[in-house]
């Protein structure tokens, strides 16, 4: 009886919290409405948050810290899920969209996904700017060179890698994603979709503190339907 007492004295606090928050936020200002709404994936009674992102995107690099605490802080009722975007595609996008969904694919995308960013901006294992003279690499990282750090960071044998990469399923889920991205009208990166409903990024919440708070608010509002 505790323990459930404090899981509703949690979500007290959150929702509590959240409203708070509600006379700052305004609707086709700091977040915008979906029209019309996405179906989500998630069992009746969640509330689903997209972030919409790539790697080799710097904004998502920066922001990515601030979506790992916004996934540790969500009540038990958000469920977090990803999007990789294609639309930058001289910057090498695609591969590392398709990099994602066939890690997620493969069951290997949560341990992966914070390292690979890592391996994009610190590392620069799979760079795609020189930092010396901030200009593109010549040849970008390619699928290929994507399955060998799979390989190395995750033990995923690399054929086993690159043939659910260029599998039909993998096909199907890019241009899913692909589809998504354009219903929901988003045009940069990172941006968060609340359960198919409200889209959010940096420039109309403010930041990305306030983004933060602003999902968090629009989760709130959604679970009390």
């Amino acid at each position: 009886m505790r323990i459930k007492f404090l899981g509703v004295l949690a979500l007290l606090c959150f929702v509590s919290g959240a409203s708070a928050q509600s006379a700052q936020w305004v609707e086709g200002t700091n977040y915008l409405l979906v029209d019309p709404a996405q179906r989500t994936n998630v069992p009746a009674g969640k509330v689903e948050v997209t972030e919409v992102f790539s790697y080799a995107c710097p904004a998502c690099n920066a922001f990515y810290p601030y979506m790992d605490a916004l996934r540790r802080t969500l009540p038990a009722s958000a469920v977090v899920d990803y999007v990789p975007a294609a639309f930058n595609s001289s910057e090498d996008w695609p591969v590392f969209q398709r990099a994602y969904l066939t890690a997620k694919a493969l069951g290997i995308s949560t341990k992966t996904h914070d390292a690979m960013f890592d391996a994009v901006w610190k590392t620069h294992q799979l760079e795609t700017v020189d930092p010396q003279t901030e200009r593109l690499r010549n040849p970008l990282p390619s699928i290929e060179d994507v399955a060998a750090w799979y390989h190395q960071q995750a033990g995923t044998p690399t054929q086993t890698f690159l043939a659910a990469a260029h599998s039909f399923g993998i096909d199907l889920q890019v241009h899913q994603s692909d589809a998504y991205i354009m219903a929901c009208q988003v045009d940069q990166t990172p941006t968060i979709i609340v359960n198919g409903k409200y889209r959010v990024d940096p420039s109309s919440a403010g930041g990305y503190a306030k983004m933060i708070d602003l999902v968090k608010w629009l989760v709130a509002k959604e679970a009390q339907h």
